[in-house]
């Protein structure tokens, strides 16, 4: 027996033997990333705060499942499929907040909180989408084939409220008090078929000879007054069961409908309506390893530049059964021209003459509880301006109560801009209402009364505003924000009447809160620079203690000594701050060889507190790192986190500011570092792998290697949303395109380039890539390499392909930056 214990300690001991991670390799950091363990994510709460729902993958297994927590007992358990078919999708509560109104599979339901019972409202072979209810909560509204309805809780009555057609002439069938909707008719021969009057019928038509015989008739027979009486019952039968009223066509032709919603008294339907661009060209993606053996076409996105659709909203008064527009002909600032074309001055006396009012989107309206006030948010199509205006539903004007102007572009946390997204706003109460603004250069919260145009900041500082949530109550707002440190995220809580904002989270790091529905508890997502997300339960209260609820990160991956990367600040050549992250090895390799990452996006964070996104990159550094590498990790121009002016400081020069900051960072490097700067690489993907090309040919006595990934090579070839931002229309400001684009430098190339791309690349085409090569090609560059992964989009996803690349990227900096 003892000599048995001893073989299991033994095999025991061997297994931890085998699960420990003492040297980095390629094959183990680029292998599926289950060998490092699962976080939770997905977290959400149920409707009665009682449990902490969640996907989770502790065991391994070859997919994540859905897991729950109690906030009281804390052990997480796997949801059965009876729960999970009983969780409901996300919908909207009444005041109380005790009913829930859901649409599932195209039905909608409503849900009584406090005994669980659910009860179908609308179960049709239609799809309904859409549910909200009316003001005083009395009706449900939906949509249902293009038409708004209201179906009364008590008593079931279903009314349409619209009638939109596809033509400009016709009806549709109108709704009558009843559970359907019903359509006109008549039996043949009858009065509603348009035929003469029966026998028996009005006795005082006629000439005086056919009245006397009518009469006489009546009064002899009764058959005859029978039928009369009958008559009369079906003519008064027939009058009850037709509408009052017809609803009024509103013939919307082939235009897409949106945002349809009825005002809180009843009266006016808004909606509006998208008219698509015509004439718009798509790319095509050609896929090659194919199920088929052919090749098969992916078609894809346009490109930047296109013409977009436009759209127009409307307001329906049922009151007065017409519709008009809403007007933006007056909003301040209509005509106003970007500053960019004074450099054109063409195109700027040309756009002068035409003095065209700029395209816009409404979004909205957002009517106060009370329906006395409806606030819009309209953007303009070029995203050169944010206008928050009050709208006046009986005539269709607007009136302003807040305009952000930015010559760049809209943007920042809780703002939206781009077109269709209104940021994140509300009503605090009945006549103020809230919203995101970069004013006073970084996203911070503001209130404006809507009645006086007054408005108040109610959070100020050289930091950010996101999340931002109003209590149940109305009295507090909830956010996250990087008060401490732009690399350190923290859960707030803040009067509506503004003051201090109370922390509430206290783990340094990064801080994801879901706040419970009873606003009792915060479920809390942490991580820190080298321990990967886990699940923590906390009271809603200052200064409380958050307790990990989940261990996620397996034995193998925690025997490693993973470096917590030193955050550092240097100044760049404009005199501002850049954050960076540096691993710095224990031994530096003899050449004192660097390299920098450059993270994707553009607009991104990577020099943070918390675990990264680019999670495969962190690890790779590591090994660098162990190899005598020194790493530096740069938010550089342009990146998340740090305000207004850092984020719009590429406009009309992507590859400017954004690649001072990497060439500046190397001075940093051989300053504090004592690199060698004749051994400096850089890698990294998407946005990256554009400031990789952009390095190589534009600084190539700085970079002696480089490996660009999935990159742009010419911006005038992706897409419209992101691009037309920061660089324009390639059309109106070629200047941009020229200087932002690699294509364009691809003569200065001198050191080692790799370039890799996925060929079913929908994101950045692998058309990209390919042009740039055939630049080199004519430009008779021989240093440069191109490696081709024919299965793999934007972001790789086998391991196979993830290995094979970073082996590349690997040698090509142990032969150029260790000679």
């Amino acid at each position: 027996m003892k000599k048995f214990f001893m073989l299991l300690l033994v095999a025991y001991a061997t297994g931890v033997d085998a699960q420990k991670l003492e040297k980095l390799t390629i094959e183990k950091i680029m292998s599926d990333p289950k060998w490092m363990g699962t976080s939770p994510d997905d977290v959400r709460w149920s409707d009665d705060s009682k449990k902490i729902y969640f996907t989770w993958n502790p065991e391994n297994a070859e997919r994540a499942t859905l897991y729950s927590i109690n906030p009281g007992n804390k052990k997480a358990v796997k949801v059965d499929l009876a729960e999970r078919k009983a969780i409901m999708a996300t919908g909207t509560w009444n005041k109380k907040r005790n009913i829930k109104l859901f649409e599932n599979n195209g039905d909608i339901f409503l849900s009584d909180l406090k005994t669980g019972n659910i009860l179908p409202i609308a179960v049709t072979t239609d799809r309904e989408s859409n549910p909200a209810f009316n003001a005083d909560e009395s009706k449900v509204l939906f949509m249902r084939n293009d038409n708004l309805y209201a179906l009364k809780l008590n008593g079931g009555q279903l009314l349409q409220l619209t009638n939109f057609t596809r033509t400009s002439a016709g009806s549709t069938p109108v709704a009558t008090a009843g559970l359907g909707v019903r359509g006109g008719g008549s039996r043949q021969g009858g009065a509603l078929a348009g035929g003469p009057p029966r026998q028996g019928g009005n006795t005082e038509t006629g000439n005086p000879q056919e009245r006397w015989l009518r009469n006489e008739q009546t009064e002899l027979f009764e058959v005859i007054r029978q039928k009369a009486n009958d008559e009369k019952l079906n003519a008064n039968e027939r009058k009850l069961m037709q509408p009052a009223k017809k609803l009024k066509d509103i013939s919307i032709g082939d235009q897409s409908l949106s945002f349809v919603q009825l005002s809180p008294d009843g009266r006016y339907v808004t909606y509006r309506l998208i008219k698509q661009a015509e004439g718009t060209k798509t790319t095509i993606v050609p896929s090659y390893v194919t199920a088929s053996g052919f090749t098969e076409d992916i078609p894809n996105r346009t490109k930047v530049g296109v013409a977009q659709s436009t759209s127009q909203s409307y307001i329906f008064d049922i009151q007065r059964d017409t519709v008009y527009s809403i007007s933006t002909k007056e909003i301040p600032g209509i005509k106003d021209l970007p500053d960019y074309v004074k450099d054109y001055p063409k195109q700027l006396e040309e756009r002068t003459k035409r003095n065209e009012d700029r395209k816009v989107v409404i979004q909205g309206p957002v009517w106060s509880e009370n329906g006395q006030h409806a606030v819009v948010i309209v953007t303009a199509q070029d995203n050169k301006d944010r206008w928050i205006m009050k709208l006046d539903p009986l005539t269709g004007q607007l009136t302003p109560l807040d305009r952000q102007r930015d010559e760049a572009w809209i943007g920042g946390p809780g703002i939206g801009g781009g077109g269709f997204s209104g940021g994140n706003t509300g009503w605090m109460d009945n006549s103020h209402f809230y919203f995101q603004s970069e004013a006073s250069g970084y996203s911070h919260i503001y209130v404006v009364d809507v009645t006086t145009a007054t408005k108040k900041q109610l959070t100020n500082g050289n930091w950010e505003v996101s999340g931002l949530k109003l209590s149940a109550d109305k009295k507090s707002f909830y956010f996250t924000g990087n008060m401490d440190h732009p690399g350190i995220s923290h859960y707030y809580r803040l009067p509506v009447n503004g003051g201090t904002p109370v922390k509430l989270t206290s783990m340094k790091g990064g801080n994801e809160v879901d706040l419970s529905p009873d606003e009792k508890w915060l479920v809390i997502r942490h991580s820190y620079s080298n321990k990967p997300w886990e699940l923590y339960v906390q009271p809603n209260k200052p200064g409380a203690k958050a307790v990990q609820v989940t261990n996620s990160a397996s034995a193998e991956f925690n025997s490693y000594a993973w470096r917590d990367p030193e955050v550092v600040t240097f100044k760049n050549r404009y005199g501002s701050n850049v954050y960076a992250r540096v691993y710095a090895p224990q031994k530096a390799d003899a050449a004192k060889p660097a390299v920098i990452f450059v993270h994707g996006a553009g607009y991104l964070q990577n020099v943070h507190y918390w675990w990264s996104s680019y999670f495969r990159e962190y690890m790779f550094n590591n090994l660098l790192a162990e190899n005598g590498y020194t790493v530096i990790d740069i938010d550089y121009t342009g990146s998340a986190g740090y305000g207004r002016n850092w984020r719009t400081g590429i406009y009309r020069h992507m590859g400017g500011k954004d690649l001072d900051d990497q060439v500046d960072g190397v001075k940093y490097l051989v300053d504090k570092y004592g690199i060698n700067p004749k051994h400096v690489g850089l890698y990294g993907g998407s946005y990256g792998g554009f400031i990789t090309l952009m390095a190589l040919f534009t600084q190539p006595d700085v970079f002696a290697a480089g490996a660009g990934l999935r990159s742009v090579t010419d911006w005038a070839h992706y897409n419209h949303g992101y691009t037309n931002n920061i660089l324009n229309e390639p059309y109106n400001d070629e200047k941009a395109y020229k200087q932002s684009s690699p294509i364009y430098f691809a003569n200065g190339l001198k050191g080692r380039l790799l370039m890799a791309h996925g060929m079913v690349d929908v994101n950045v085409n692998y058309q990209d890539i390919i042009r740039l090569s055939q630049k080199l090609i004519e430009l008779h560059k021989d240093n440069w390499e191109l490696a081709s992964y024919p299965v793999e989009d934007h972001g790789f996803v086998q391991p196979s392909s993830w290995t094979d690349e970073y082996k590349r990227i690997y040698k090509l900096f142990e032969e150029t930056l260790k000679r």
